[in-house]
């Protein structure tokens, strides 16, 4: 009997109906030689501190460093768990194979990898690996499964990923909890949520302790067009009256009249990043929100893997576009076909093929997030505006570049330059993609207007009278995040990079992954380091105390959390050693251990008002990101 092993349920049920498998037990499917069970998640988790050691089980900064010699594995401590193990590990020392059918990404992996571990299977394992459910993705799946030793790479870099965690967040959350929290506010430390709250408190310091400083703009208006003087702001309000005084009442002149054609190629297919940073923008949706909605969409068969941080797909992909077009042409809402009159312009010709949409160098475990073609039935709202999203901006990248002119007028006053600018649509192109659709990001729908200010027809040489304007302005500070923009910035380790295809490079070094970014922004809300007002992302008193009494750049900085995940992905890829990256963090925690028992300051952080004296609640176990 071969068994396969799902992630959920839901999951479990779909393989079974395609391999045959249509007899129900309780905990599993059977039928045609398999048995099909699942898993809710993680089954299992890394032991906890006093697993190993009594002494450990007390708080106490005598113990620390904790450093197990040898990590393991235990079962989560719920019934229902423990229930459904007791028939996997039943089925699985009596299976002649097994194949393991969790989500194909490093955290699937792990899940599966730790139930078989704890269930000591001992027969042959194969892997399924799908970027779809659709009925056709794990048909083809199961004809071409792999040796589960084919990503033993994959699981040494998650098997890293949750032991460099335990080590961090363990001894440096007793370490801090104990030295500065006056042993009744856990202060909970993370390798990736503590650079994260670092952002947040930085940029909110930053706007505290912003000055606004007032500039003058010198403008005029002629011919009902606004003009704005070349040499930019005047600092000094003196200086700023002097030339207006020189402009009053003399004749414009218009010097120069230069058209440029120019093109806008098409946004790029999805990643998760980008699309719950356009969830967010547009809709208001959680990064945690959007990730549950993509997901849904992708158990349903609707969407492809949602957990990926690529904006391509592999040329194989290039022969299903036409299928998966025809499927979005039947697409009905509310008794309409909203995407029918989009995939007609693209009908009866081959889809163009372009590097910037397929590239399989691009690509590693899965490709960018594009519709299946299966068409959907039963939205909910969320779902529906997720799912158009994805459909737009796969429609978008096989239409042409969007067209425009952009004027730019010189004109001067008596020796005073000055500019208009206006563009001027010639060809929407992929952009009516976008026409009557609320699909469009909120920042393109702000550039779409200054494109659609198209200016009146100057000639060189001609002149008038102008009514000319000295605007006081005032500095102003920088944003606070939002989700959007926090997700972009972890995604970059920090660093504000609009350019695409930068951004792209700079993916390797950011902090965390994309599927756990969404978690780590949830994990500061629940530890009151963070709050909401309005959109903005808001660090708590609590959470600007814990950054300022962290002293060990290594807890804070985004370049370090950046260059661990570098060396994660490494691992991934067989170019950098497990045993080294654990080994590093053992010293780095060890040298922290060190620096904070030798602070003989009396620094402390507030005891929030809302935690009852005396109480303490431990962090999740098994060390927080």
């Amino acid at each position: 009997m071969i068994v396969c092993i799902a992630e959920k349920p839901s999951v479990a049920k779909d393989i079974a109906r395609i391999i045959g498998a249509t007899s129900s037990k309780d905990g599993y499917m059977e039928g045609n030689g398999y048995q099909v069970t699942w898993t809710f998640g993680h089954l299992c988790t890394l032991k906890e501190p006093h697993d190993y050691t009594p002494m450990w089980k007390a708080w106490s900064l005598s113990a620390l460093p904790m450093i197990p010699p040898r990590f393991g594995i235990k079962l989560i401590d719920d019934k229902g768990i423990q229930k459904q193990f007791a028939v996997i590990e039943r089925l699985m020392q009596a299976a002649d194979g097994i194949i393991n059918c969790g989500d194909a990404g490093q955290e699937g992996e792990l899940i599966q990898r730790w139930v078989m571990q704890k269930a000591q299977a001992k027969c042959p394992v194969k892997r399924l690996w799908i970027s779809s459910m659709t009925d056709e993705a794990i048909r083809e799946g199961f004809q071409k499964l792999k040796d589960q030793q084919e990503y033993q790479p994959l699981y040494m870099a998650g098997l890293s990923r949750a032991i460099g965690d335990w080590i961090l967040g363990m001894n440096a959350t007793r370490l801090y909890t104990l030295k500065y929290g006056q042993n009744r506010q856990v202060l909970s430390i993370g390798r990736v949520q503590t650079p994260t709250l670092a952002l947040i408190v930085n940029r909110q310091k930053e706007i505290d302790n912003f000055k606004p400083e007032p500039y003058w703009v010198l403008s005029t208006i002629y011919r009902e067009t606004l003009f704005t003087a070349t040499k930019g702001k005047f600092t000094n309000k003196e200086e700023g009256e002097k030339s207006f005084e020189i402009i009053k009442g003399k004749p414009f002149t218009v010097t120069k009249v230069e058209k440029k054609n120019g093109k806008e190629q098409p946004k790029q297919l999805y990643d998760l990043t980008s699309l719950q940073v356009d969830c967010n923008r547009k809709y208001g949706m959680s990064a945690e929100m959007t990730l549950n909605t993509i997901q849904t969409l992708y158990e349903r068969k609707f969407t492809t893997y949602p957990r990926v941080d690529t904006q391509y797909l592999s040329d194989d992909i290039y022969p299903k576009c036409p299928q998966i077009m025809n499927g979005l042409y039947q697409v009905k809402v509310a008794g309409t076909a909203p995407y029918a009159d989009l995939v007609r312009p693209l009908g009866g010709k081959p889809l163009p093929k372009t590097k910037r949409v397929f590239d399989t160098s691009k690509v590693t475990d899965h490709h960018a997030i594009i519709p299946t073609g299966v068409i959907p039935q039963n939205l909910s709202d969320f779902e529906r505006r997720v799912y158009d999203l994805v459909v737009r901006r796969f429609i978008s990248v096989f239409y042409p570049d969007c067209k425009f002119a952009t004027t730019t007028v010189l004109g001067e006053v008596d020796g005073i330059e000055f500019k208009a600018t206006g563009k001027e649509i010639l060809d929407p192109g992929w952009r009516a993609v976008y026409a009557q659709s609320s699909a469009l990001p909120v920042a393109d729908e702000e550039k779409k207007e200054d494109e659609e200010k198209t200016l009146p027809s100057f000639v060189k040489g001609e002149s008038g009278p102008h009514e000319p304007t000295l605007t006081e302005k005032q500095t102003t500070p920088p944003p606070y995040y939002n989700e959007a923009s926090l997700l972009r910035a972890m995604e970059t380790a920090g660093k504000f990079v609009e350019d695409e295809e930068l951004r792209a490079a700079m993916k390797e070094n950011g902090i965390g992954r994309p599927s756990s970014r969404a978690g780590i922004i949830e994990t500061l809300f629940k530890r009151n380091y963070i709050r909401r007002e309005k959109k903005r992302l808001v660090a708590t008193p609590t959470g600007i105390e814990l950054i300022d009494i962290i002293k060990e750049e290594l807890l804070k900085s985004c370049e370090l959390t950046g260059i661990w995940e570098k060396k994660l992905r490494d691992i991934e890829h067989q170019q950098y050693d497990p045993a080294q990256f654990v080994n590093e963090l053992k010293e780095q925690i060890t040298a922290i251990v060190n620096q904070v028992l030798a602070d003989n300051s009396n620094r402390r952080v507030t005891v929030m008002a809302d935690q009852p004296s005396g109480k303490r609640t431990k962090p999740k176990q098994g060390g927080t990101q």
